[in-house]
């Protein structure tokens, strides 16, 4: 039994925000794993498992384009702990006035896009993958996901990078990703050394109580040399070089 999903992503905009150019946001030229990784847990998504992005693939040619947007500048943000207080009772005032607080800022993000990404569901539950709840822990995530996806449900809207970047979802037909090989775009063909990118968070686990995760100061991103083959990243052979970094 194939134990993954395939889907196709696209939108009229993306942006996949550089960690070290953070003030005028620039884009990574191709999706990123924790960006497939959110689509897919806006379709599906349970504290007993996780996704695991396998490949990504750029069906379309790589497009930049530059913008100006406003946005609230970081001081002016209400803090989590502001928040917790108000959820809490306290006498906490939370509102924004936007003309007050109004940054304009340029951007360099993508257009035109459209992905492919494939993915497996790994299940982190003990007692699901001993068979204690479920004889077939995975099938039936699984099939829940697809049910899912191919009937257009979501928690949320998936996004490409950014919220208001919303995305258009579908799962793959058998067989388009490799009839899309055979009509490769002429700029998309060959290997491409994309650079250091970041894959996800690394979290610690020490103080997840039941499934219910508690970031602390040793969670950190995790970055990998990220390689384009015929407009394919296979995240395994990437992650299997020994260019790995790991850190802030």
């Amino acid at each position: 039994m194939n134990y993954g999903v395939q889907l196709v992503v696209w939108g009229d905009y993306a942006c996949w925000t550089r960690p070290e150019m953070k003030v005028e946001r620039v884009s990574y030229d191709v999706m990123t794993p924790s960006g497939a990784r959110g689509i897919l847990e806006a379709i599906y998504w349970k504290p007993q498992m996780r996704w695991v992005v396998d490949r990504i693939r750029v069906l379309r040619p790589i497009r930049f384009t530059n913008i100006r947007r406003n946005e609230v500048g970081d001081p002016h943000k209400v803090s989590i702990p502001k928040i917790k207080q108000a959820m809490g009772g306290g006498k906490v005032h939370l509102g924004i006035t936007i003309e007050d607080n109004r940054q304009q800022r340029a951007g360099l993000i993508l257009t035109d896009v459209r992905y492919g990404i494939e993915a497996h569901i790994e299940v982190l539950d003990p007692r699901e993958r001993n068979g204690d709840l479920s004889a077939e822990p995975v099938a039936k995530h699984l099939d829940t996901a697809r049910r899912r996806l191919q009937q257009g449900s979501c928690f949320h809207r998936p996004y490409l990078g950014c919220r208001e970047f919303s995305a258009h979802v579908r799962p793959a037909q058998p067989g388009e990703f490799e009839a899309w090989t055979n009509e490769l775009p002429e700029e998309l063909k060959g290997s491409k050394d994309l650079g250091f990118m970041l894959h996800d968070l690394v979290h610690d686990a020490r103080k997840d109580q039941g499934w219910r995760h508690c970031c602390t100061e040793r969670c950190v991103p995790r970055f990998f040399r990220a390689h384009m083959v015929d407009g394919v990243i296979d995240l395994a052979a990437c992650l299997a070089t020994p260019c790995q970094e790991y850190g802030r």
